[in-house]
């Protein structure tokens, strides 16, 4: 059957031999439609981030770009503007017919920690071919704070998929004529489309700029870092900001969104031709995510946002991302929020869970 692989088949898949790893496994790193990948014990400093090619292996492009290896086994930085490569403790046996995805992990894109999967002979990052036989490595660029990382830390996730997934415009408005997605009007065109909550209910705080020269965050710990330390709080009461270059914002969508049981969701960006910034950085949506949430009103997405080239107007209702829904070859046996421990379940304008609320 057709459609993304849930958490029990992620588990035959391991069982198998298609997911191996030195280390064993561990059930933590089983989500409803996706596995954590965990770092490795060494991490690459790297002249510029790159792409293996059509067959190379990673190890020869490290023989080209290497500048310096890090231990990390004891914990060691990753400094901001900088690029590395790291091996996973996972590798890969996929079977034909079986591709993955790969995508930063939430925590991850909301500290700007740009987090790519490259593979041997890989043309693209996080896109992994049927039947790929080979390592896994992470490609981590800190674009706004310095952080701390050790072995076993988990920033990426990978996702499969047996076939064609994405459900057409014309099956996602069935969907949502069944069971509302979103709330509000849905916008379906290639995918659903969802804005940005520039005036909201209550106050003027619309969310958050991160500080250019800031302390090391280190990635173990939880609700520990003042975020008056990191980041600067945005006001408006115009329902309008102003994106400078090159700087990474944290807002909201205005939308509260619902991924049923049956589905998985990707983030994507809306088309580049609206304007000078980004908004794509941790990608992966659950089944389960908003479902039962809020009263049944879903949860609304964090935006993880990048400005280009020139100073961009950003106006409330402003669509600035879509929702690519797949269909789950079954059901999960664990959801969102439900089963698992959920940081982000019912969320509004939030930041990593390393800061305290």
């Amino acid at each position: 059957m057709t459609g993304v692989l849930p958490s029990q088949k992620i588990r035959a898949l391991i069982a198998d031999g298609a997911i191996r790893a030195d280390i064993p496994v561990t059930p933590a790193q089983i989500q409803p439609s996706s596995l954590d990948l965990r770092l490795g014990t060494v991490a690459y400093r790297v002249r510029a981030s790159f792409l293996t090619g059509g067959g190379r292996t990673v190890d020869e492009r490290l023989d080209e770009f290497e500048m310096h290896r890090i231990d990390i086994s004891k914990g060691a930085v990753l400094e901001k503007g900088c690029v590395y490569v790291v091996p996973l403790m996972e590798s890969l046996k996929l079977p034909e017919g079986v591709q993955a995805v790969a995508n930063a992990k939430s925590s991850t894109g909301r500290l700007d920690l740009l987090t790519r999967t490259i593979t041997d002979g890989g043309v693209e990052f996080d896109r992994i071919a049927p039947g790929y036989d080979g390592p896994l490595y992470a490609e981590i660029c800190p674009r706004s704070f310095s952080v701390l990382v050790r072995p076993g830390m988990r920033l990426n996730q990978i996702r499969f998929r047996n076939g064609h997934a994405a459900l057409s415009d014309d099956d996602l408005r069935a969907l949502h004529e069944a069971s509302p997605l979103v709330s509000g009007e849905a916008l379906i065109a290639d995918g659903l489309g969802f804005s940005v909550d520039l005036a909201p209910a209550k106050g003027t705080l619309v969310g958050y700029r991160a500080k250019p020269h800031t302390g090391v965050i280190d990635l173990d710990l939880i609700g520990h870092y003042a975020p008056e330390d990191y980041w600067e709080p945005i006001h408006t009461s115009e329902g309008r900001i102003i994106l400078d270059p090159g700087a990474f914002y944290i807002l909201v969508s205005r939308e509260a969104v619902t991924i049923p049981p049956e589905c998985a969701a990707e983030m994507a960006p809306y088309l580049a031709m609206v304007g000078e910034f980004r908004v794509h950085y941790a990608g992966f949506f659950d089944p389960g995510f908003g479902h039962d949430a809020a009263g049944g009103q879903g949860s609304r997405g964090v935006l993880e946002v990048r400005c280009h080239e020139a100073p961009f107007v950003l106006e409330h209702g402003q669509v600035v991302g879509r929702l690519v829904y797949e269909r789950m070859t079954e059901t999960p046996d664990m959801l969102y929020g439900r089963e698992i421990a959920s940081n982000y379940q019912g969320q509004g304008l939030k930041l990593s869970k390393h800061f305290r609320s």
